[in-house]
Formats: C-alpha cells, structure tokens, sequence
C-alpha cells in the first residue's frame, strides 16, 4: 500500500477531516478528494493509480518532478515520491511501480489565471 505523507499538518488536517476538506474545497471537490486519498492508499503503488479515475499523470516544467490526479472544479491534488532517488529508473525518468510512498504538496487549480 502507497504511504501518504502530507507537507505541511495544516494539509493533513484539510485531508483527513470530511468537514475541513468541505469547508476549504467545497462539498464536491471534498468528496472527490477522499476517494483519491483512499485509492492512494490501498494501491500496492503508484503505477495502479495510471488505471483508477482521477487521470493521475506526471507534470512538466516547473512542476517536473511532481504529479496531480484531478478532483473537481480544475483543482487537483499534487503530490511526489517521497523518495524520488528511489522511484528513478536506469534513464532517469519516474517508475510509477517502485513509488510505495508520497507526499501531498497541495490542492490547487494550477490552470486558473492569477488576479482574475
């Protein structure tokens, strides 16, 4: 099963309570993002997320390094290894099945315009 560590305790608090996960995300995107959290944590790794609902997938950019599965709304829970040196393959890019653990960076729309 995928360990889920979390970056910060307030970000635990908000995953890990229906209520908090409401009040910061909204009644749907909370919903979303406890059935994500529960699939992370029944799969034996990462690479059984590629199969579930929720489109899991690997960022790019300034996001390289990371990934996100979607909730709602745009937001998506984004995440990493939590030992990236050890889900590296021999050329260098991420091996979805030796992630047995992750840590939750945050639950944001990283599509929405700034300011607007």
């Amino acid at each position: 099963m995928v360990d889920v560590l979390f970056r910060t305790s307030r970000l635990r608090k908000v995953c890990e309570s229906d209520k908090e996960s409401r009040r910061a995300h909204g009644q749907d995107c909370a919903k979303r993002l406890m059935a994500r959290l529960a699939d992370l944590r029944a799969a034996p790794s990462l690479e059984e997320l590629r199969h579930l609902p929720g489109r899991c997938h690997e960022l790019d950019g300034n996001r390289k390094g990371q990934l996100a599965i979607e909730l709602s709304g745009g937001k998506r829970l984004v995440f990493e290894p939590a030992d990236a040196a050890a889900a590296t393959g021999a050329d260098g890019g991420l091996e979805w099945a030796l992630v047995e653990a992750v840590r939750v960076l945050e639950i944001v729309d990283y599509h929405k315009k700034k300011g607007g």
